[in-house]
């Protein structure tokens, strides 16, 4: 899956996922980050995970230790649980929030489970959201169709063995910078995005820009396909021709 869909956030605070087995699989580190009161999530997890094996809880087969990426950029084995095994952990977690979240990660599953029946709806519910915000449509069709040429790039990347997190951005900063002169945190201050804010670049990105960024990235899917790039090295230079593409359009 995506970078994007593998963060889901609940009440500001950010919860990693995975697809695995046809199924999202939820850090219990972050679930339990959101529930608790500690301020040392994993030690309360550690202590929590004995408490369960004492009431009886087998996490074997619960449990699935899976890669997720990390503040460092960097992936690493983590706790993970499916929404079902989810459930039975927050039993366990005293918390006046396990109600709302309970809510909130089971309208999670009806959605995806909604998207993998009718994939419309996800562009829909993408749609929706834009127009909430204000934007105007023409930008928002644009918009769709960038979030769609840029799913096609980040499977041509997973498929050539990209990592995703620090070697997607550094592709994705490549292509930017050919397209529009300046590296995607330099483009952040020229729309006056704070460094430390999680917004999208994309998001506020003029018609445009969109445009482009799109010709850029399309072009880079391409030359990736017509060379058959394998390496991360060829993918690098596949990227900035990519971006130069549109940078000279």
């Amino acid at each position: 899956m995506s970078q994007n869909k593998s963060l889901v956030v609940f009440e500001s605070k950010n919860i990693r996922r995975v697809w695995h087995n046809d199924e999202w699989y939820y850090s219990v580190v972050d679930v339990v980050g959101v529930l608790s009161e500690s301020s040392n999530h994993r030690r309360y997890w550690s202590d929590l995970k004995i408490k369960l094996k004492e009431e009886g809880f087998e996490l074997y087969g619960f449990l699935v230790q899976l890669k997720l990426l990390s503040s460092d950029s960097k992936k690493y084995l983590t706790d993970c649980a499916s929404t079902k095994s989810i459930f039975r952990i927050i039993q366990s977690i005293p918390s006046k929030k396990a109600e709302p979240f309970k809510l909130w990660l089971a309208q999670l599953g009806k959605e995806r489970i909604e998207e993998i029946q009718d994939p419309e709806l996800a562009q829909n519910r993408v749609k929706e959201y834009y127009e909430m915000k204000g934007y105007p449509k023409d930008w928002i069709d644009k918009r769709l169709r960038g979030i769609a040429v840029r799913q096609e790039l980040t499977d041509e990347w997973g498929n050539r063995g990209v990592q995703e997190g620090k070697e997607f951005a550094i592709l994705t900063n490549e292509i930017s910078k050919a397209t529009f002169g300046v590296e995607i945190k330099k483009h952040k201050e020229i729309k006056n995005i704070p460094t430390k804010s999680k917004a999208n670049l994309r998001d506020n990105m003029t018609d445009l820009e969109l445009i482009f960024n799109m010709l850029g990235e399309k072009a880079t899917t391409e030359i990736h396909k017509t060379h058959d790039s394998k390496k991360f090295g060829k993918l690098k230079e596949d990227s900035k021709k990519g971006g130069k593409i549109a940078g000279n359009a």
